[in-house]
């Protein structure tokens, strides 16, 4: 038994990696045409999160998350210079935002401040159709990505959209949010064109930041269940409003930023998971939510 499981394992991220080559290939052909401007807007959102994620460590690349961001530096909250995120002492005193080379935001939102309020102590409450998820935040250990999300929670950036995809099989156990593409109305359908769920951000990228360590020898680490990590589309700079939800152990190449940790509302997480997909990105057990998870309004209080 546990080597066929390791066979299907290894048979689901060579589909993973399989995927975010094709999705690579879209990308250069969209640079071709249209320029770069217009090529991240197919670095698709959570498919490029959650394959992305996959792709990139084993798991999520939609955790990988989906969305964009490449960092850069400026004093104001415009967006300049790249900083590496491993160059960064956390709490960070300082955060960049990026817009060069990156789509426009699936919904219009200011950048962030370049300024975070790096000492504050922030909770999440994710209010959606099925009932509130709450979050502690990692502000000390993950500054400016809590600075993203605080941020955009704050502009109702996440209001009236739904998790677009959920992961059940192959060692990774995850609900994907954030892409306003994937309004509440929407019925999803695991399209994976240009602005469809899954390829929105908000128009920046940032940096990765508390990466995890001590990887095996397969190159992957674990995401306990209850920890939100950021989605992204392959690399480190790639983060932008995508983020996943783990509601059981999963195996991930350390790739995606860990910046919070559920602290009620995992049962949510697993109803929508025992209730499958209703359609597949990349095989079974990835796909849309058959349960749909429509996000109301997310609360943040700090504390």
């Amino acid at each position: 038994m546990a080597g066929s499981k390791e066979r299907e394992r290894r048979r689901a991220r060579d589909r993973y990696e399989r995927q975010r080559e094709v999705q690579l290939a879209r990308r250069r052909k969209l640079r071709q045409r249209f320029g770069i401007g217009l090529a991240v807007v197919c670095v698709l959102g959570l498919i490029g999160g959650l394959t992305a994620a996959f792709a990139a460590g084993g798991t999520p690349a939609k955790p990988k998350a989906s969305a964009s961001a490449s960092p850069s530096a400026s004093a104001s909250s415009s967006a300049s210079a790249t900083t590496s995120a491993a160059a960064v002492t956390e709490p960070a005193t300082h955060c960049t935002y990026t817009t060069s080379g990156v789509a426009p935001a699936a919904k219009k939102v200011s950048l962030p401040p370049a300024a975070p309020n790096y000492k504050a102590a922030y909770t999440a409450a994710i209010n959606t159709n099925l009932g509130p998820i709450d979050i502690n935040l990692l502000n000390s250990k993950a500054t400016c990505t809590v600075n993203s999300f605080v941020h955009l929670a704050t502009a109702g950036y996440f209001n009236a959209s739904q998790c677009h995809r959920v992961t059940t099989t192959s060692g990774l156990y995850v609900l994907q949010c954030g892409d306003p593409y994937a309004k509440a109305t929407t019925k999803l359908t695991c399209s994976q064109a240009a602005k469809s769920p899954g390829t929105g951000g908000p128009g920046y990228e940032f940096a990765s930041e508390n990466l995890p360590t001590g990887a095996s020898s397969s190159g992957s680490v674990t995401y306990k269940a209850g920890t939100v990590a950021m989605a992204n589309s392959g690399g480190s700079s790639t983060n932008g409003s995508q983020f996943f939800l783990v509601y059981k152990n999963s195996t991930l190449g350390p790739a995606y930023t860990p910046f919070g940790t559920i602290t009620s509302g995992l049962d949510i997480l697993q109803k929508v998971a025992n209730a499958g997909t209703s359609c597949t990105y990349s095989g079974a057990g990835d796909g849309a939510p058959k349960e749909k998870v429509i996000i109301n309004s997310v609360t943040i209080k700090q504390t």
